[in-house]
């Protein structure tokens, strides 16, 4: 796929007009008080995995509506003091998957937890085991339209407020510093690591790649790829007004957060994403409310982005910011 959206120097000046909903804060206020309401019950059982270079538990908290959700919190072997923590979110349609499969935090020093999209994980690449207990009304196959037409029933409002009580369940474990925590994910991982970025004021640090959820007005009219065509599809069989859908999504755009993220802040993006497009992904991080922001970009790639060459800048970009948290 060749370059198809705006050239790299627009990008970097690109602002779109996107409004906040005039409730948005209090919205999300709302939302998270009533999950709080819940007992968090964050629950860490050993798990054998025959894994000898870490230790590994599975989680289950409370989260959004007090539902259960899964996660695995994985540790480098024997641990005996807190440890700086990367929280991780995962992409469309995956689950939390294998143990073995979430080894580079642990490798690096780090407590890792990763946590299960509810919903999701039943796509083939990897399993979940958190269920979505919320129905909704007709709903185009996949999870971007489900409960759409109200801010209130949508999918998303239930995903990104299980985010955000995944960071206060690795932070109820006693080997995790609550003060050096970070949180990152690709993709729709990403996309929650920038939600929760605007709604936790006292991250150390967040590392979205490639992030989805963000500027949807331009996403669903520049891509016809999934998932961000979901929505397009839903528009052209139920006819529904979308000017209503645009206000639901308005309330988790990555773009609206993104105003009100404040920790240090590592972006990617790739210029030939079709699925992500670069100008949405520069609309999150040009509205970045923090001073500590860079983003990498990888000028001949898709929506892999920089894979293992953005762990590797990672890798050396996030210790720095987890040595002493937000008040180093």
């Amino acid at each position: 796929m060749a370059l198809f959206d705006l050239p790299l120097d627009q990008l970097r000046s690109y602002h779109p007009s996107l409004p906040a909903p005039a409730d948005f804060d209090v919205f999300w206020e709302k939302t998270l008080a009533e999950t709080r309401e819940h007992d968090l019950a964050a629950r860490f059982e050993p798990v054998d995995t025959g894994l000898s270079g870490v230790d590994v538990l599975d989680v289950t908290f409370s989260g959004y509506g007090g539902h259960p959700v899964k996660g695995w919190l994985i540790l480098p072997a024997n641990a005996s003091e807190p440890l700086p923590a990367v929280v991780e979110y995962i992409g469309y349609g995956g689950g939390r998957g294998l143990p073995h499969m979430h080894l580079l935090w642990a490798s690096a020093g780090f407590a890792h937890f990763v946590m299960d999209s509810r919903g999701q994980g039943s796509g083939g690449w990897a399993e979940g085991g958190t269920a979505d207990p919320v129905g909704s009304g007709p709903a185009y196959p996949g999870y971007m339209t489900r409960g759409i037409e109200d801010p209130h029933d949508y999918y998303y409002r239930r995903l990104m407020t299980d985010a955000v009580r995944a960071v206060e369940a690795a932070r109820a474990h006693p080997l995790v510093d609550a003060a050096r925590t970070a949180v990152t994910g690709v993709s729709q991982g990403g996309g929650l690591t920038v939600a929760v970025g605007g709604l936790v004021p006292d991250l150390a640090a967040i590392a979205p790649d490639v992030p989805f959820l963000c500027d949807f007005p331009r996403a669903i009219t520049l891509t016809d790829r999934m998932p961000y065509r979901e929505i397009g599809g839903y528009l052209q069989a139920r006819r529904a007004d979308p000017a209503k859908i645009l206000k639901t999504l308005s309330y988790f755009d990555g773009v609206h957060f993104a105003a009100r993220g404040t920790a240090p802040a590592l972006f990617s993006t790739a210029l030939e994403d079709q699925t992500c497009p670069p100008s949405t992904v520069f609309a999150a991080f040009n509205a970045y409310a923090g001073a500590d922001k860079t983003i990498e970009v990888y000028d001949f790639n898709g929506h892999e982005g920089g894979g293992p060459y953005q762990q590797a800048v990672q890798l050396r970009w996030l210790p720095g910011r987890l040595r002493a948290g937000r008040e180093g």
